[in-house]
């Protein structure tokens, strides 16, 4: 699961990037959901198709790719989804499929055995509107409304309704819920947060006086955070730039191999600190065509040398659109989906206890401690 964890990350990281470059707005999303996705539709490509997926998914740093990756999944979703855990995070997958398409057994097979995602037969040809309304009603179900994702197979139109050329909707849901805070609030106000070099709004923040890992790097004049959720099975982990320094710069750094190396645990250390949090509500949604063309997966998109022969063998599919919504909201009550906080520089010799308050952008990871993989990650310029 290692090398998994590695590509998914990496996916995520390049992920972020591209969908903060030249963007100053909030960002939120599920990495975990958006690999897994397409991880099922990666399982019927072949030929260049596949190769361009596996390199903008990163599983070709996975050795042998194609079965390990999706046995990978297998024991990653079954890891996460621990019924035993202390907190709620829900997986739900599931193939609909135009009743008329034939489909591969093969393919229906792995989706079901690595993935859970069962085939669904629908009439989109003649049952449009009433395709759409069960898949959507099956979403809202799984997620209660909170976090969805959906791959839209279109063998003929790039669309993101469904409609009668419809040939498969491929749907994994994913929505966390945390009980137990990972800040607890004590004591609440309203401080004015900077949201660009010319703009300032009030926001509510919560405060909480505790011992938590911190470490400053100062390459990037950027202080890390780490807040352990429940039992450490989830860690939150913040980076907030110092105020003179662009998020950018950040942002343009990130690498895997610089986020596990910035993260480790032995350059960490425990250091009690005043945290203050702004309360925020971030709900995004994405049409993540265009950021998945530029990452390199071309051909998937393009009707004419899409290859998706191992998924039906009457052909001509090809990936119309990948629509990702994800919602997380953070107040005293708790985290649902997803949450952030603040960081601070380390105060190494200093007596007195370090003051910190999240008052200008930072990005945020919920990554599941024991395989490292990031669930949700995000960036908030305006609680």
């Amino acid at each position: 699961m290692d090398t998994l964890s590695e590509a998914n990350s990496t996916f995520a990281l390049n992920l972020l990037k591209k969908l903060c470059e030249n963007n100053s707005k909030n960002v939120f999303f599920s990495p975990l959901s958006i690999s897994s996705t397409l991880a099922m539709v990666f399982m019927g490509a072949k030929g260049n198709t596949a190769t361009q997926m596996s390199q903008t998914l990163c599983f070709n740093k996975s050795p042998g790719e194609g079965g390990d990756v999706h046995q990978g999944f297998q024991s990653l979703l079954t890891e996460v989804n621990q019924p035993d855990a202390q907190y709620l995070l829900r997986t739900a997958n599931r193939l609909f499929g135009e009743k008329t398409r034939d489909f591969l057994s093969s393919f229906k097979d792995s989706c079901c055995k690595y993935y859970q995602a069962e085939m669904e037969e629908l009439d989109f040809v003649n049952a449009t509107e009433e395709s759409r309304e069960h898949i959507n009603s099956w979403v809202a179900k799984k997620t209660e409304g909170e976090n969805i994702l959906l791959s839209y197979f279109n063998p003929l139109l790039a669309s993101l309704i469904v409609h009668s050329f419809t040939g498969i909707v491929v749907v994994v849901s994913l929505s966390f819920h945390s009980w137990h805070k990972a800040t607890d609030s004590e004591g609440s106000g309203q401080s004015p947060s900077t949201v660009s070099k010319n703009e300032k709004k009030p926001v509510q923040m919560m405060f909480k006086k505790s011992t938590f890992q911190m470490t400053y790097i100062g390459e990037i004049f950027t202080n890390i955070l780490v807040l352990p959720y429940v039992n450490k099975e989830l860690n939150m982990i913040i980076m907030l730039p110092n105020e003179n320094t662009a998020l950018s710069t950040v942002e343009k750094e990130l690498t895997y191999e610089k986020f596990m190396e910035w993260t480790r645990p032995d350059k960490m250390d425990e250091v009690e600190v005043e945290v203050s949090l702004p309360r925020f509500k971030l709900e995004e949604t994405y049409k993540m065509e265009d950021v998945l063309y530029s990452l390199g997966m071309t051909d998937a998109f393009d009707q004419g040398r899409a290859d998706f022969s191992g998924m039906s063998s009457t052909g001509n599919l090809y990936l119309s659109n990948v629509v990702h919504k994800a919602f997380v909201e953070v107040n005293e009550e708790g985290t649902e989906a997803a949450a952030a906080t603040a960081a601070i520089m380390m105060l190494r010799c200093a007596r007195i206890t370090p003051q910190f308050c999240a008052d200008h952008p930072f990005l945020f990871f919920i990554q599941h401690a024991k395989t490292k993989h990031i669930l949700f990650c995000g960036r908030v310029t305006s609680p």
